[in-house]
């Protein structure tokens, strides 16, 4: 084991070489001399634009649910995972996307932790649910249900057809900030809340159908960056900011280039996004990632509606947020 140097020692250091090599070995590194810079003049583009198809992960579900049942899985579900290097969990940096599946029968124990999550209801039936602090609330095709920092939450299906749906999380932040804590339910079913109905009166779930009316009421903007928009909450959670986008047919919105990480989630419809040049063409169900700083834009091939998830209220917070017009116009 080497010796310590004391202060003395460190004192008479004759080289710069040498006095790297003591400051080693007290972890300590030399400001002026690092590997890589610790600031840079814009954000790096470390995670990649990328998109994922809803059809192959149904496919997928459809495997795994004959392959593996919810007494063995937390939850069933396919994590959405950026190509970029050495990285196999987040969509973006500092969230998480999920395709998830339950069957009919089934109880998706409860549990809580300290991320944030949501879920946006790609398919299901009458009798599927999510309870949320001991209250059963309908999941319905189009609609997005909260399940806050802390708040348990588990999934049922007592219809006849398999339930199919989106989540998102915070958890990449949760992860790099370390104030992570997680915890089983106590019960293993749903008695909980016994036979009662699963309801929309919550202020966890917010309803296609009166998404649909506020969109109505909004000012048009099919060339808006967002199209025409409206904001789910505000914000709908602490880190996570929901923004449920109209899109007109063959109307290419601006593109925006900004610090916040956006996902976003087609709900009905088809088109294309372009992240940093790059063209990925959805149908409902897909999910394309547009990492921080990578300009993007959309065009619908027909009428549509998606779901734009983002950390923007995190960036806005801590006074991060950039949003600016890419310096090329596509």
């Amino acid at each position: 084991m080497n010796r310590i140097p004391t202060r003395e020692e460190l004192a008479r250091t004759g080289s710069l070489e040498e006095l790297y090599g003591k400051l080693g070995q007290i972890n300590i590194g030399p400001g002026w001399a690092k590997a890589t810079p610790s600031l840079w003049t814009s954000p790096r583009k470390t995670f990649a634009p990328a998109h994922w198809k809803y059809n192959q992960a149904r496919g997928a579900l459809d495997a795994a649910g004959r392959l593996i049942n919810t007494e063995l899985a937390e939850r069933r579900n396919l994590i959405l995972f950026n190509p970029a290097a050495d990285n196999g969990y987040g969509t973006v940096r500092t969230m998480v996307a999920a395709y998830q599946m339950i069957m009919p029968g089934e109880w998706a124990r409860a549990h809580r932790h300290t991320p944030n999550a949501l879920r946006l209801i790609l398919d299901s039936e009458p009798g599927t649910y999510t309870e949320v602090d001991g209250v059963k609330i309908a999941m319905e095709p189009g609609d997005v249900l909260l399940t806050p920092n802390w708040s348990s939450h588990g999934h049922g299906n007592n219809s006849r057809a398999c339930a199919y749906w989106l989540d998102f999380l915070d958890v990449p932040l949760v992860q790099l900030l370390e104030p992570m804590f997680f915890e089983p339910a106590e019960e293993e079913s749903d008695e909980e809340s016994g036979d009662a109905a699963p309801t929309k009166e919550s202020a966890f779930v917010f309803a296609l159908a009166d998404t649909l009316k506020r969109l109505d009421a909004a000012t048009p903007e099919p060339a808006g960056p967002f199209g025409t928009h409206v904001e789910l909450g505000d914000p709908a959670m602490e880190t996570i900011g929901l923004h449920m986008m109209r899109l007109s047919p063959r109307v290419t919105t601006a593109a925006t280039q900004t610090t916040a990480n956006n996902i976003y989630a087609v709900v009905k419809g088809a088109g294309s996004t372009t992240v940093d040049g790059e063209r990925f063409e959805w149908n409902r169900g897909d999910v394309i990632a547009a990492p921080a700083w990578r300009p993007h834009f959309h065009e619908a091939a027909e009428d549509a509606l998606v779901l734009r998830v983002t950390d923007e209220p995190v960036m806005r917070r801590l006074g991060f947020l950039r949003v600016q017009e890419p310096a090329q116009a596509h």
